[in-house]
């Protein structure tokens, strides 16, 4: 059982972080904020794989005015990306955005933060600080080079800034797209701070490579007990984004939902193992919710044996299969029904 770390608690529209509270799942949409439909739509697809919390790019006037047309059409909390200009910032919380990602120390001097500040305050809005290794500035560097000192003590100056103006509502990222680099890096902030932490390795990569990558810094720094929330940041559709994030957190028993055990193939195999397990994981997807696991294996060394504690499964043979629950043997079917029958015996089963 993981222990996490009790985090102050901060909320973010009807979403709350840190404390005791599940560790939610970040997005962010790759439409132009400022086409309405387009964004209202991607934010529906996210929010039906799984994501709690939807971020948007407002880099524009108009895209910090559209958040109030795209809020009332969607039913998740929405933050609005901010950089360099302040006024964007206000236009955002005008619009009745639910939280803001930007760093105090680029949107202007003093008194341009106090007024964002004093906006955020107002209306009850989380600021989230996010520093990555790519954002450094040159004195960070010529101190500390890219390091975690220089990329958690830079966090912090922008941290204590918003102190300074008594806001304390705030989560705090810091990304790199090194693995071992973001590791140091949220160790190391945890070490200092007991606000939430907003977890991700930046600038991961495709879709392969960016959920291995995710999948480890994310995973690890979990598995310790450290983050709050999470955005697996991936070139490539969001909704992969937020399927991977779901899928990481399952597997640390973070999040409870359906899980599919399978067996590599090897010499004893007899069916069509590979299509079996891929049409199963497409046919499952209505008990994504349910706390279920499913085993599918390639013969009856591996199940029921290996797969006693899944909740259903099949074990392959030659040319047909067994379908259990729980370890115990129900029947045995041709191959070419093992799918149809496996899922007729969870239907029946979890509905009573």
């Amino acid at each position: 059982m993981i222990k996490r770390k009790k985090t102050r608690e901060i909320s973010l529209g009807d979403v709350k972080i840190g404390g005791d509270n599940p560790i939610s799942i970040q997005s962010m949409t790759n439409t132009p904020t400022a086409d309405v439909e387009k964004t209202v739509t991607q934010i529906r697809e996210l929010s039906a794989a799984g994501c709690d919390i939807i971020r948007v790019a407002a880099n524009t006037p108009e895209a910090a005015k559209a958040i109030k047309q795209i809020k009332a059409q969607i039913n998740i909390p929405i933050i609005a990306d901010i950089h360099f200009d302040y006024k964007l910032a206000l236009l955002a919380i005008e619009a009745g955005v639910d939280g803001l990602r930007l760093n105090p120390g680029n949107i202007g001097d003093s008194d341009k933060v106090k007024i964002v500040v004093d906006a955020a305050k107002t209306n009850k809005i989380p600021i989230r600080i996010g520093v990555n290794s790519g954002s450094l500035s040159k004195e960070k560097i010529a101190k500390y080079g890219v390091t975690a000192e220089a990329i958690v003590e830079s966090a912090l100056e922008h941290v204590r800034i918003l102190e300074a103006e008594n806001f304390f509502d705030m989560k705090i990222s810091v990304k790199a797209s090194s693995v071992p680099l973001t590791l140091d890096c949220y160790r190391l902030l945890s070490e200092k701070v007991d606000y939430p932490l907003h977890l991700g390795v930046t600038e991961a990569g495709t879709e392969f490579g960016g959920t291995i990558k995710s999948s480890i810094g994310i995973g690890t720094l979990l598995a310790e007990g450290i983050g709050d929330t999470i955005r697996v940041s991936l070139t490539a559709d969001p909704v992969r984004e937020v399927i991977v994030a779901k899928q990481i957190l399952q597997a640390l028993h973070l999040k409870q939902g359906l899980e599919i055990v399978s067996c590599p193939t090897c010499g004893r195999t007899e069916i069509d193992l590979i299509s079996i397990a891929k049409e199963v994981e497409i046919r499952l997807k209505e008990f994504a919710e349910k706390n279920i696991s499913v085993a599918v294996m390639g013969c009856i060394v591996n199940g029921p044996g290996e797969a006693r504690e899944a909740d259903f499964g099949i074990a392959g043979g030659k040319g047909e299969g067994l379908l259990f629950i729980k370890g115990e043997i129900v029947k045995k079917v041709p191959e070419n029904i093992l799918v149809d029958e496996l899922i007729k015996l969870i239907r029946e089963n979890i509905e009573k």
